[in-house]
């Protein structure tokens, strides 16, 4: 018996880096996983090392920045799979520049992926997992709630309002539904590389952020799906509305 088992969980941003890695742990540990994504061809891929393993997962590809694709998700999790247990709005977006240098479709865009979307995707989920009478909520944010990057504006905003979201939410569903945030640090997926673009160098960037934590790496995507397996499962049965850094120390020092 996995930690998951018999549950059902939908995985935004699932086709690859942190999000893959959490559908594939969740899968691994007996949930049925729906990944949402917009690239057809990576969620396949991960879909197929889900099966492989003898796990349960379907993809569903489209823009969660459009409500009626979180619908989507939701719709396809009960129709696949019996209903909805767990939520975890991973997909992200950086839209880099500084508040004179974003556009307002950048600023727009990516206060539509990280913040506009988890609304969409808890608006639409919440009701089954109430229908339930259980439920996990796991938001993906970024310790960029808690520091200023250079050229990480619109980022840095949509991050600290998501923590402020999911507490509010937990305050509305307890005790039925838990609501939860784990906040990465320097992780080693192709965000972290697109974010270091905003540095003169970015792989010099990329080396001062892994140097930067007390740990003297990078996490690794793994680092933060088993973060995320805790807060899905009832080994944090009596956590919610908490913010889980997990960061290497990168935000002590």
């Amino acid at each position: 018996m996995g930690k998951l088992t018999g549950r059902v969980a939908i995985v935004t941003g699932g086709t690859r880096g942190m999000g893959s890695s959490i559908a594939e742990l969740f899968a691994g540990e007996g949930a049925a996983v729906i990944i949402g994504g917009r690239d057809a061809a990576r969620g396949a891929a991960v879909v197929d090392r889900v099966r492989a393993r003898g796990g349960k997962a379907e993809f569903v590809a489209g823009d969660i920045c459009a409500p009626e694709v979180n619908e989507t998700l939701v719709a396809a999790a009960v129709e696949s799979f019996g209903g909805v247990d767990i939520l975890v709005p991973n997909a992200g977006r950086l839209g880099l520049g500084s508040v004179t240098g974003t556009s307002v479709e950048s600023w727009r865009e990516t206060i539509g992926t990280n913040l506009d979307a988890v609304f969409y995707l808890l608006k639409a989920g919440i009701p089954k997992m109430l229908e339930r009478g259980r439920g996990a909520v796991v938001v993906t944010g970024s310790i960029a709630a808690f520091k200023g990057f250079p050229n990480h504006a619109a980022y840095c905003a949509s991050k600290g309002a998501l923590i402020a979201f999911a507490r509010q939410v937990s305050a509305d569903y307890a005790p039925t539904i838990r609501v939860n945030v784990i906040c990465p640090g320097p992780v080693d997926t192709p965000l972290i590389w697109d974010s270091a673009r905003a540095f003169p160098d970015p792989p010099s960037a990329v080396a001062d952020a892994a140097a930067a934590t007390l740990l003297k790496r990078l996490g690794a995507p793994e680092d933060i799906a088993r973060a995320a397996l805790f807060l899905a499962s009832d080994d944090s049965a009596w956590i919610t509305g908490a913010v889980l850094t997990v960061d290497g120390g990168r935000t002590v020092v």
